[in-house]
């Protein structure tokens, strides 16, 4: 795809090549919020799927007349699906090709339920970042999921801690 310089040399136009990918260590700084767009709506296929997927069979994800008998008066989005579907909102922009792995998700909260129909919003924001001390061309980036609804509701948020890729790893790592 040419010789580097982000122009095709097989193409009349040389046209310039962008590459999407999410952001390097170097490129996140703590404070910063990210609003990922578009948003997601939350469909009954979507909850049914997901709950029979990872076999949660409880009866507020998947059951109409009994969800309609209980507090919230319909049935709840699976809370893993908003939980994953937040995640996944934010890998276009912060960590695709960039990520390493994924550490860990702490102080995960559904303070308001999602429904069938409602429109999921995810924001990131970077709380915390250092190199690793263990891996050379790595560092440790702590961020803050919130998901919100359609009408600005906060559903839900999560702590993220991720190892990412630093834009100066040694080049036999960068291969």
């Amino acid at each position: 795809m040419g010789d580097g310089t982000g122009y095709d040399d097989n193409s009349e136009h040389r046209a310039l090549e962008v590459l999407q990918r999410g952001l390097y260590y170097e490129e996140l700084d703590v404070g910063v919020r990210y609003v990922h767009r578009p948003g997601r709506t939350a469909t009954e296929a979507d909850n049914v799927l997901f709950s029979s997927l990872t076999m949660n069979t409880q009866a507020l994800h998947l059951d109409a007349a009994f969800s309609a008998t209980q507090p919230f008066g319909q049935r709840l989005m699976n809370s893993m699906w908003t939980l994953a579907t937040m995640v996944g909102a934010s890998v276009a922009q912060i960590t695709q090709g960039t990520l390493v792995a994924q550490l860990g998700l702490s102080d995960i909260a559904f303070p308001a339920p999602l429904f069938h129909g409602d429109t999921l919003y995810t924001e990131t924001e970077i709380l915390e970042k250092r190199r690793s001390g263990s891996r050379p061309g790595q560092g440790i980036v702590t961020m803050r999921h919130t998901g919100r609804n359609q009408d600005g509701v906060v559903v839900a948020t999560a702590t993220r801690v991720a190892l990412m890729w630093c834009r100066d790893r040694p080049e036999e790592e960068a291969r």
